[in-house]
């Protein structure tokens, strides 16, 4: 990897054949595991300015139309976050000549407070090509990390790294974006509050980037931008994606409908002036409850597009669940584009083919599916392998089709199972030819992960027709039903009967391999249990793994292995956006028992009285034998009992000796059941259970605090 300074500039070309489609990863940490940005591209002209308010690209604008750039979201690391990018540069717009890209916080959090600050790029294959390390942060609440610039027919990289005081707004105005206060002009349409003035224009401060001469160069090759701006942070809109959804290629406009400028189609009435980026959009959504039901009684079954009750074997559980999928994908481009998205794919119009055969060797192979991508003429083309019903994949065959894919010139092989992939862990080892020009991209996917987008599209975020709304609602139906065998990872591996008796005997030792395969199945099934409940949630829930900065992944798996050995517990946190504190899961082996907590900072005003009062308000219809322990400032533990016990002198949670109290902790406790198998009906069911128990009975009923997507509603993870 090609490590780079502040100011430097290199040739993509250079470090790779491969760079027409380039994925940037930005990444922090904190020492807490709670800190994180949102990150942000422009795509701007000669004149160091974008050419409309469609060239920011941010939370609430994640992709481009041409699929020139799509934000892919964020993947917890070890005590941190990793942001990607992807930027399709053969779609990029001709008069485009820069491609900033930076990020931003919130809440009066400033890029000094993390560490870890970096950007990396990779090619098309996933091999990382450049590196630029960011570690003179200080009060910036926002940061362009780098930018993609033109020279001549090829694109060169540079560090940027430059700072700004003001945000994410500020960061936007320098490059003549104009913000505008979405949240506010909601509640005035509702309660008519008192107008805000504008913010003042602001004044940008020029500063030096030490970039390195080449000679004569235009002006995206000598300065990265403008400094910090001065004046208050304008209203970024943070509510969840409402923007309509860009026409598929080859769509033909309806000549009785115009687009305002957010997107919304209008009949038979004058555009609209030109706004500046906000989120105003309906998007069809379905219930959470259905509506009464025709049926006579009880027993009729509803029809569905796919049936699941006459499937018995594993082969046509492949065979069904993959045509499935990947014809939804073709018919719901959300949806589509969502899943490909992550693997690189543009946006485009895309088509997908099952059991197809493909020459290899003396016989031909016939991969599960394939799906092709076209824009502009190009195709992206992936070859797909599915697995059911726990079925693992075979490093044999994934390794003939990646052979396959690299001879034809495909991008990428998909592998679909019920497991979830660790970082640093593969779930089958594949030999590359790096002699290679084509560069061939191996990435997994989880049934679990294919339910999870399909939730959050239909019940929170929205697709573009009923009938898209509809598909996805049936998809998920099946995905969920006994008889598909796709419900994610539900098997806790061969080493786990083994330990569980071992720690029943004391006879569990540091160093035993069989520990380390048991944190392995325990993180993937805590990677699940976020998919479910954020997919439940219409929010973000994302591990937290608390290790130091720089610590591989197998290195911290191993200390975890060696830690459960000594104490015979499994421990996780989970970060819920728009929740107070972390949401912390241990199993402890030896009691055969379940705890799941969260610890919420006392109020900062106020006597601890009428703290406690509050509290116990707050939970009241919470169940009846959650532990609640009151923080002690120096002694940790202070009073605890149950809410039962509570709720009729909530200052039983005081300490007697008027000690200070920095907060309280809430626990529910559930046993794990008493079967040994490996089936989702034991020990992984009995997690799921535990975690959507408390988080619905206790977490749900506290009290929210202001958050960067509500305005004054729910903080990030």
């Amino acid at each position: 990897m090609h490590e780079m300074v502040k100011g430097a500039n290199v040739d993509l070309a250079a470090l790779s054949g491969d760079t027409g489609s380039v994925v940037l990863s930005l990444s922090w940490s904190s020492a807490t595991g709670d800190g994180d940005a949102d990150v942000s591209v422009l795509l701007v002209g000669a004149d160091g300015r974008v050419r409309g308010d469609a060239d920011f690209f941010f939370y609430n604008n994640p992709a481009a139309a041409d699929g020139s750039v799509q934000l892919l979201g964020k993947t917890p690391t070890a005590n941190g976050s990793e942001d990607r990018i992807s930027l399709d540069l053969t779609a990029m717009p001709p008069d485009v000549e820069r491609v900033v890209v930076g990020a931003s916080r919130y809440g009066g959090a400033r890029f000094g407070d993390l560490e870890g600050l970096g950007v990396t790029l990779a090619d098309s294959a996933g091999e990382v090509l450049l590196g630029f390390s960011i570690d003179d942060a200080g009060v910036e609440s926002a940061f362009i990390f780098g930018e993609l610039y033109r020279r001549g027919e090829g694109w060169k990289f540079r560090a940027v790294g430059q700072g700004y005081e003001t945000g994410l707004a500020g960061l936007a105005t320098d490059f003549g974006i104009d913000v505008e206060d979405d949240a506010a002009e909601e509640r005035a349409a509702e309660a008519a509050p008192e107008p805000r003035s504008r913010p003042e224009e602001p004044q940008p401060q020029p500063q030096s980037e030490g970039s390195q001469p080449e000679g004569s160069q235009p002006q995206a090759d000598a300065e990265a931008g403008a400094g910090a701006s001065t004046g208050p942070l304008p209203g970024v809109p943070r509510q969840p994606v409402r923007r309509e959804p860009a026409p598929d290629p080859g769509e033909a406009p309806d000549p009785g409908k115009t687009a305002d400028p957010g997107g919304a189609p209008t009949q038979g009435r004058a555009p609209a002036p030109a706004r500046r980026p906000r989120t105003a959009r309906k998007k069809v959504t379905l219930p959470r409850t259905a509506g009464k039901s025709l049926a006579e009684n009880e027993s009729w079954r509803q029809a569905r597009l796919f049936p699941v009750s006459s499937l018995k074997s594993d082969r046509e559980r492949e065979t069904r669940a993959t045509s499935i999928l990947l014809s939804v994908m073709a018919q719901v481009p959300e949806f589509g584009r969502r899943i490909t998205a992550a693997f690189g794919a543009p946006a485009g119009r895309m088509e997908t083919f099952t059991e197809v055969s493909l020459p290899h060797g003396d016989s031909p192979k016939r991969p599960d599916g394939v799906i092709r991508v076209e824009r502009a003429g190009k195709l992206w083309t992936a070859l797909v392998e599915t697995k059911t019903n726990g079925n693992p994949l075979r490093a044999e065959q994934v390794q003939d089709y990646m052979d396959i894919a690299a001879r034809r010139g495909y991008e990428a092989v998909i592998t679909l199972s019920n497991d979830v992939a660790l970082e640093g862990s593969p779930l089958v080892d594949v030999r590359i030819d790096r002699r290679r020009r084509h560069k061939v991209a191996l990435r997994h996917l989880s049934w679990a992960e294919v339910a999870h987008q399909a939730q959050m599209l239909i019940r929170h975020e929205g697709v573009g027709n009923a009938a898209h709304a509809w598909l996805l609602q049936e998809l998920l139906h099946y995905l969920q039903h006994e008889n598909s065998g796709c419900h994610g990872f539900q098997n806790m591996g061969p080493a786990w009967v083994p330990v569980r008796n071992a720690i029943d005997t004391e006879t569990l030792c540091q160093g035993d391999r069989r520990a380390l395969e048991v944190i392995e199945s325990w993180e993937r099934l805590v990677r699940q249990v976020c998919l479910r409940l954020g997919g439940e949630l219409g929010q973000k829930v994302l591990p937290v793994q608390r290790a130091r900065r720089g610590t591989e992944p197998h290195s911290r798996r191993a200390a975890l292995a060696d830690r459960f050995c000594e104490d015979g517990r499994l421990h996780a946190e989970l970060r819920v956006e728009g929740t107070p504190g972390i949401l912390a899961i241990t199993a402890d082996l030896r009691t055969g028992k379940l705890r799941t907590s969260v610890e919420i900072p006392a109020p900062e005003q106020g006597y601890p009285l009428s703290w406690a009062k509050r509290l116990v308000r707050q939970l009241a219809g919470a169940p009846a034998d959650l532990h609640v322990e009151t923080l002690v400032e120096g002694q940790g533990r202070g009073p605890r009992g149950t809410l039962e016990r509570l709720r009729p002198e909530p200052g039983d949670m005081l300490p007697k000796d008027g000690a200070r109290i920095t907060g309280f902790r809430l626990s529910l406790f559930k046993g794990m059941g008493v079967t040994r198998g490996n089936a989702e009906t034991g020990f992984i069911r009995s997690v799921d259970d535990a975690v959507h128990r408390f988080h619905s009975g206790v977490v749900a009923r506290l009290e929210q605090r202001p958050s960067r997507r509500q305005g004054s509603e729910a903080p990030a993870g």
